[in-house]
């Protein structure tokens, strides 16, 4: 006896729905735990070392007080920090906290030809390896720590490919940048990482070969400068690359509690308009 051909619109629904339940079985995710709360302000002079104590550690206005801003990190002891530009436009001053409600205040240099900015600082803490002859290559993994949301957090990514970004100004050109598919962050973080940019794109030895600029959430994507983008800033406005600085071997297993170390640290602040 010959069972009843099905219709051919369930035939293409069932393969429909297998495609998709296998894409989403293969779509990779690394989530990372929540970050522990913030240490204190005694706590965190003490972490940083002697390069960020005495009078440059100070009470911050209310303006530097609150979620904002965005991300920057250490790449000279000597209290050089790099950041992205929207971080800190229209800052009259800027500062990198210590912790909540405390920080070092900042010179602003902003690159003409570039997404990216450094802030100046009396003292600093131990640098992040830069590795800027290597060019990341598709599917490679990433790791961005930082503030997104204004509080501690961090994701993990591929990337994927790369693209232009719309300007800064309206006579700058478009900037080139890598562009990296989302694949894992913070467990509970939602929405949006807005905060994020700034923050370093670190290799699996945690070597910065990027500077994060800007996300696409619908797409989960993240946007990144490449690594020529940080010789450049660092050429023109005279500081020295700086010489060997310490990384760290980073998985999808412990990129969290590496994130959680770097900004304890403070080698990965968050960066903040104080007027």
């Amino acid at each position: 006896m010959r069972l009843p051909r099905p219709p051919d619109w369930l035939i293409y629904a069932a393969a429909v729905l297998g495609l998709v339940a296998l894409a989403m079985a293969d779509r990779e995710r690394a989530d990372a735990p929540p970050a522990p709360p913030p240490v204190s302000g005694l706590d965190a002079a003490l972490t940083a070392g002697p390069t960020l104590m005495g009078d440059s550690v100070r009470s911050l206005p209310a303006a530097g007080r609150g979620p904002g801003g965005g991300t920057a990190f250490s790449v000279s002891d000597t209290g050089v920090w790099i950041t992205a530009r929207q971080v800190v436009a229209g800052c009259r001053r800027a500062a990198v906290l210590v912790a909540p409600g405390r920080g070092v205040l900042a010179k602003v240099f902003t690159d003409p030809a570039s997404d990216l900015a450094l802030l100046l600082t009396e003292g600093g803490t131990a640098p992040l390896p830069l590795a800027l002859e290597v060019q990341p290559t598709k599917g490679q993994r990433a790791y961005q720590p930082g503030y997104p949301r204004g509080g501690p957090g961090e994701a993990t990514s591929r990337l994927v490919g790369r693209d232009t970004l719309r300007p800064w100004s309206r006579d700058a050109p478009r900037e080139a940048v890598l562009v990296w598919a989302e694949v894992g962050r913070t467990e509970g973080l939602r929405g949006g990482l807005a905060g994020l940019a700034g923050a370093p794109v670190l290799d699996r030895m945690g070597r910065v070969v990027g500077v994060t600029l800007a996300e696409a959430p619908r797409r989960g994507r993240i946007y990144s400068a490449p690594p020529q983008a940080i010789r450049a800033i660092l050429t023109r406005s005279g500081q020295p690359l700086s010489g060997f600085a310490q990384g760290v071997t980073l998985t999808t297993d412990n990129y969290g509690r590496a994130a959680d170390d770097l900004r304890r640290n403070l080698r990965v602040v968050q960066a903040v308009c104080v007027g």
